[in-house]
């Protein structure tokens, strides 16, 4: 039981490394053995390295011919590929059309997820007002001036004064009184929803206008892959920055 008691890390002290003393400030920071290790294995992964291409130097065959050495040259000691300009890679038509296939199916799905956020945010806004205002007016009929002079909207509606700009949720003195949000309906807590419902207004705008964009690459890319087809095309309208170019092509009867 002793043993176990001696071994108890809570009644194990710190150690504590000591720090640079005061008159030695002017040699720098003191290193700690967490420091060494760094250093050490720093060391130690750099030897092998250096051993490793070492005996590759000297098991390499002087005799050896690859392409490399035609097509790359050594430039401030790294090797540049000395590629002809204009040289293109040789790739079938099949091939570029399931290029654009792949192209077009991650365009879609990424144009997919958005319309599904878009219909989410939608969903919880409801198309409210973000500045808390509305558009549309509300008439109230007087039967006499004596009553359009003493008219107050708070009252006519039966809610707080507060309360009166919102074109939503707009409770009456009574739900006030029973409910527990008397107090925490205020001018602040009625500031602090509007900006919220501002910044979900300005992200939902944002991934409508990402949605159309989307859109767009997808017709330009499958317009593109159209192109590849050997059919008779004449083109109707130029390749704009928010719509893909128009082509008519001619008809061929399948068989």
């Amino acid at each position: 039981m002793s043993s176990f008691r001696k071994a108890l890390k809570s009644q194990q002290k710190n150690h504590k490394e000591r720090s640079q003393p005061g008159f030695r400030n002017h040699l720098g920071h003191l290193e700690k053995k967490k420091d060494y290790k760094l250093r050490a294995d720093d060391y130690s992964k750099k030897r092998i390295t250096l051993t490793a291409l070492r005996k590759k130097a000297q098991d390499k065959n002087p005799d050896e011919f690859y392409f490399k050495m035609i097509s790359s040259q050594l430039k401030d000691g790294e090797h540049v590929s000395n590629k002809v300009k204009g040289a293109e890679e040789t790739t079938t038509e099949e091939e570029r059309k399931l290029m654009r296939t792949k192209d077009l199916r991650y365009v879609e799905l990424k144009r997919v997820s958005e319309a599904k956020k878009i219909e989410r945010l939608k969903s919880e806004l409801h198309l409210l007002e973000a500045d808390s205002k509305q558009k549309n007016k509300h008439t109230f009929f007087m039967d006499s001036k004596k009553a359009v002079a003493s008219f107050d909207l708070a009252v006519h509606l039966d809610t707080a004064p507060e309360l009166v700009d919102r074109v939503f949720n707009r409770p009456t003195l009574r739900t006030l009184e029973s409910k527990s949000i008397q107090g925490a309906v205020t001018s602040r807590s009625i500031k602090m929803l509007a900006r919220q419902r501002k910044s979900q207004y300005k992200v939902l705008s944002q991934r409508i206008d990402r949605e159309k964009k989307l859109f767009v690459i997808g017709q330009k890319i499958q317009t593109r892959k159209d192109l590849h087809d050997k059919n008779k095309k004449v083109r109707v309208s130029k390749e704009t920055a928010n719509s893909a170019a128009i082509y008519k092509f001619e008809a061929k009867r399948k068989r």
